[in-house]
């Protein structure tokens, strides 16, 4: 690892603020600029991902799949607990349609692309949060409408299109997946591919920074737009995450989770699949044009919060000494 490598690994929190605040100069002062930031969007957390997976060895994708019990706490979290709590939260927000359907929306569908990176720095099991995605995406697509249905009615049902979530399981998952294994396989027989596993980790965080430069910079300007009508939203958005998370770690507990497994079930209720959704609200008729910008609202709310549970949710989970993974912690 080099010394510029170690610098901003050691400065990474202070380094994704940057972004962050760079996304809002930026988005803030050259609105016209916000279609080419978000077309740099995918192609940052492609890279992402792809650096990601390269730190997982294959057989701890494996050992995800196996965990059962750890999916059971991720079904039971995302599509069970986590709809009764947007329902009530809800409420608050139902005398306005168009928010209604993009708090529900957004706070649904449950994360299965940055998430896997945030509990990786928490020093979560990363890799069986990959090994789950595809079945967190096709969950979603089968109980997304009929939670929409139940919590905004029946006009709903016709807004959810499978498209989004085939699209970042295709272009965010499987291609960066399969050549992270790729890149595994050959470094065993060729030096330049190995050259490329070690050295990788070099852009963690410039990907990430770039990442989170795109997000906020592409959609600040909306919300600059129409920041008073989104005060509710971001209100719900702030309680969820707290309540999310302490619900997804005291379910994990019950489970008998271990630490490093609590750690990355509290990010998976927490964090939702905004960067998928965003799409489907964006295609909405004229009327709910709102509900694109209550997605946004979540998005930036939510990242700011990863980054103060990258630091906090390891001191609040700690990790019994020598627990070994996939025991039940105390």
């Amino acid at each position: 690892m080099s010394s510029a490598t170690t610098w901003m690994n050691k400065h990474q929190i202070w380094l994704y603020l940057l972004a962050i605040a760079a996304g809002c100069l930026i988005g803030g002062r050259f609105p016209i600029l916000s279609s080419v930031l978000g077309a740099s969007i995918n192609p940052f957390l492609g890279v992402l991902l792809y650096i990601t997976f390269l730190s997982i060895p294959l057989t701890k994708l494996v050992e995800g799949f196996r965990d059962f019990r750890f999916v059971a706490v991720l079904v039971v979290t995302n599509f069970m607990v986590i709809p009764i709590l947007v329902y009530v939260l809800t409420r608050f927000v139902q005398a306005d349609k168009a928010v209604l359907i993009g708090v529900a929306l957004v706070l649904l569908a449950p994360c299965v692309d940055y998430v896997i990176v945030f509990s990786g720095l928490a020093g979560g099991e990363n890799h069986k949060l990959l090994a789950a995605t595809p079945l967190l995406l096709l969950l979603q697509m089968l109980l997304i409408p009929i939670y929409m249905y139940v919590i905004v009615g029946k006009s709903s049902m016709e807004m959810l299109a499978p498209e989004p979530f085939a699209a970042t399981l295709t272009l965010l998952i499987f291609i960066p997946l399969v050549l992270a294994i790729t890149t595994q396989i050959l470094g065993n027989k060729f030096a330049c591919f190995s050259n490329i596993a070690c050295r990788a980790e070099n852009f963690m965080v410039p990907a990430m920074m770039g990442t989170l430069f795109s997000v906020v910079g592409s959609q600040f300007h909306v919300l600059a737009d129409q920041g008073e009508s989104l005060i509710q939203a971001a209100l719900v958005f702030i309680i969820f995450i707290p309540v999310a998370g302490f619900a997804a770690f005291h379910i994990g507990k019950a489970f008998g989770l271990p630490a490093t497994a609590l750690r990355a079930v509290s990010f998976s209720g927490v964090t939702r699949n905004s960067l998928v959704v965003l799409p489907i609200a964006l295609a909405l008729p004229i009327e709910y044009s709102l509900a694109s910008s209550v997605v946004v609202t979540q998005t930036l709310i939510e990242l700011v919060a990863m980054l103060v549970m990258v630091r906090v949710v390891p001191l609040l989970v700690r990790a019994t000494p020598n627990e070994p993974p996939g025991s039940p912690s105390g």
